[in-house]
């Protein structure tokens, strides 16, 4: 009897489905897409109504013939790529391409790559979703058209090389915009005064300046302060008012494809593109101990809050079996779902809660399981009671002016057993202060400090996909490639964790702005998703939109080739503080086969060139010049006196903006995500902490251009 066959997009995925199926059916992969527009021309037919070429991939011809023979003598072909609007425009292209007759070829979806959900999934399968492949449709091209018509331009204009996007033109722009308004920024001075105040009943408080007469007022200057301290000197400390609650604190939702990729940075140091990758092995299955390959969590390309009343359910059971019936809430957590969003699949979440990360650690490689962690604990927490404490809040009046204090102490756990989202309380204690309303407090001391605001921060990968999704620009399954490729373009380079524009990406956007002010524009760009979640709603026709846009396109196009006629646009150099040691030049940034590097403008009457250093904060504790971040050959980072050999100092420990308070050198910190305090590596210091105690193992030398390691440089 003839096997069904079942086609998916990834080899790790086939191998854990045809498991669960048994041997009824064939699983076999078309890894990834079998056809797409050529690379050499544009392939879209605009005169005729916007038709496609698609054309075999390069590469894989062997994988079509394979599948045309399977899909021939099988009794029934089930297109299961991912349950997305691109998997389904990979199941009509695999349709289309093999030849498949309507009556043996049916669709099905699978949320998450478990058992019961597979098994379930098989039975209930249903045609290809017309709408969800002109939707995806519209969006290849209209982004070739983008692409293919404007990069020329650029080239002509800019230089070589260069690409247009719909969508990275626009996110370009956001970083742009962010370093113009740093650029623009003026700081201006504030000030806080605290008023360290003794409890009559014993210890002391420590209350923050607010206003007076009720009224909130700033302290902008020195003088400002100088008033309130000269009235409030000598003058009573009373509470005037106090107030005694339990604070309530609720878990944060389960995770979607924006907010996983934005922790998993913050919390792993993931960037989005090793987030999506590491994740999509988790969906597709991983093989563990006793139950062979095990697809551990729900499809990740998701900006839905839904979850499933079976997943509800055992979470529930969990939660009570294990942390007792106190930490589940009286009714079941339920997410409300962002305006806009497609809400075809769930909230990124565990296949199996039972299988604790703990439990399949020894299965799973270090990234895996951190991502693993993350996910499951985000999606418990999310199940469970809220967070309590106690909290006591206090208005403190002097000579007419107000002080406040508020303090809090949990109570009960609640989610923050298993996941805490870094958003708790300011001020903690073992336990509350002793103040009643009415009570008199001693003045101990008034502690002033200075201040400027500080202009916006630059972008993170993070904030740039949490702002990305919040103007509505890209989807979950472009939100990692986006960032990516304006990166790979070297249209921003990042530098530490911030983002910061090129000049070439500010040249770039300055043109896109003046020429195409729409594709530059998020606004535009969040317009057209719209408009292409409307053709999958089967509201509008794909190419009646493709031919609203290009009719504005091709003329704003026209207009920007005839005037800039014979214009050439020059990229300023990147000019470092780094200076050339053979002709006192300031050396530039410059591209090469490796990336980006230092090199002498000089050239070719100089040709001295160096790697692009980061300096890091502090001095080097043997001859105080810069200390600077180097990687080895095996990627490791570590920290080096900028004079090299000449001096010998190098760490693998993290120096910090912190100076030692018994002996003035700089401290340094253990290396990894998280570790935060400070230490002095001075052996003459009496705070000098042996590496011993520093609480890790030192990685040794891999024989790169990083001295040897001296026990007195600090290592």
């Amino acid at each position: 009897m003839a096997k069904a066959l079942v086609i998916v997009e990834s080899p790790a995925k086939a191998k854990t489905i045809e498991k669960y199926l048994g041997t009824g059916y064939k699983v076999t992969a078309s890894v990834g897409h079998l056809r797409d527009l050529p690379k050499s021309k544009l392939g879209v037919d605009i005169e005729g109504g916007f038709i496609p070429e698609y054309k075999p991939i390069k590469g894989k011809e062997e994988i079509i013939e394979s599948l045309k023979k399977d899909a021939a003598k099988s009794s029934m072909v089930y297109l299961a790529t991912d349950p997305d609007r691109e998997g389904e425009a990979i199941s009509w292209h695999l349709k289309e391409m093999l030849e498949l007759p309507e009556k043996k070829t049916l669709r099905v979806t699978f949320n998450e790559i478990t058992k019961n959900v597979v098994c379930d999934s098989i039975t209930k399968p249903r045609q290809i979703d017309q709408n969800l492949v002109d939707a995806q449709q519209a969006r290849r091209v209209l982004d070739r058209i983008v692409g293919y018509k404007l990069s020329p331009l650029l080239w002509s204009k800019i230089k070589r090389g260069l690409s247009a996007g719909r969508v990275q033109s626009a996110v370009t722009r956001m970083v742009v915009d962010r370093e113009n308004e740093i650029r623009a920024f003026t700081p201006e001075e504030y000030w806080l005064l605290d008023a360290v105040l003794k409890c009559a009943g014993g210890g002391s408080i420590t209350a923050h300046f607010y206003g007076k007469d009720g009224k909130k007022a700033e302290l902008h200057c020195a003088e400002d302060v100088e008033k309130v301290v000269s009235a409030v000197n000598g003058s009573r400390f009373v509470i005037s008012e106090l107030k005694r609650a339990d604070k309530q604190r609720s878990p944060s939702a389960p995770f979607i494809t924006s907010s996983l990729q934005q922790e998993a940075s913050r919390r792993l140091n993931m960037t989005p593109r090793r987030t999506m990758s590491v994740a999509q092995q988790l969906y597709e299955g991983i093989e563990i101990s006793g139950e062979g390959s095990v697809g551990l969590i729900t499809y990740m390309r998701t900006d839905s809050l839904r979850i499933s009343e079976e997943a509800s359910a055992a979470a529930k059971n969990f939660i009570i079996d294990n942390y007792g019936r106190e930490y589940y809430p009286p009714r079941t957590r339920t997410f409300k779902t962002a305006k806009g969003a497609q809400d075809a699949h769930e909230a990124i979440r565990p296949s199996n809660i039972y299988l604790t990360p703990e439990k399949i650690r020894s299965d799973l490689n270090s990234d895996q399981y951190r991502l693993y962690k993350l996910i499951w604990s985000r999606f418990m927490a999310s199940q469970m009671a809220s967070a309590i404490y106690d909290n006591v809040s206090a208005d403190i009046v002097s000579a007419g002016y107000v002080f406040k204090f508020s303090q809090s102490v949990m109570k009960f756990a609640g989610f923050t057993k298993v996941y805490d989202s870094g958003t708790a309380e300011e001020d903690s204690a073992a336990e509350l202060p002793p103040i009643e309303k009415g009570d008199e407090l001693e003045l101990d001391k008034l502690v002033r400090e200075q201040k400027y605001t500080q202009p916006p921060a630059r972008y993170t990968e993070d904030t740039l996909i949490g702002a990305m999704k919040e103007k509505g620009i890209g989807r979950p399954s472009t939100y990692a490639p986006t960032v990516s490729t304006i990166m790979d373009r070297e249209y921003v380079v990042k530098e530490g964790k911030n983002l910061r524009p090129t000049n070439l990406g500010e040249v770039v956007t300055a043109f896109m702005c003046e020429r195409f002010s729409d594709i530059a524009n998020p606004a535009f760009t969040a317009r057209m998703e719209e408009n292409l979640d409307e053709i999958e709603e089967g509201k509008r026709n794909w190419k009646d939109v493709l031919g609203d846009f290009y009719g504005d396109f091709e003329k704003t196009l026209d207009k920007a080739v005839k005037d800039t006629e014979g214009v050439r646009i020059k990229i300023p150099p990147e000019v470092s503080d780094e200076i050339c040691p053979n002709c006192g030049k300031n050396l530039v940034v410059k591209t090469g086969r490796f990336g980006r590097f230092l090199a002498c403008p000089d050239y070719p009457n100089c040709t001295f060139t160096m790697p692009i250093v980061v300096e890091m904060p502090g001095k080097c504790p043997k001859c105080g010049s810069r200390i600077l971040k180097r990687t080895s050959k095996k990627g490791y980072a570590y920290y080096a006196c900028e004079k090299g050999a000449e001096c010998g100092f190098m760490t693998w420990d993290v120096p910090t903006k912190d100076n030692c308070p018994e002996c003035g050198h700089t401290m340094f910190k253990k290396s990894g995500k998280g570790y935060k305090r400070p230490f002095c590596i001075n052996e003459n210091c009496s705070k000098f902490v042996p590496e011993e105690n520093r609480g890790y193992k030192k990685k040794t030398s891999d024989g790169d251009a990083a001295p040897k390691k001296k026990k007195e440089s600090g290592k």
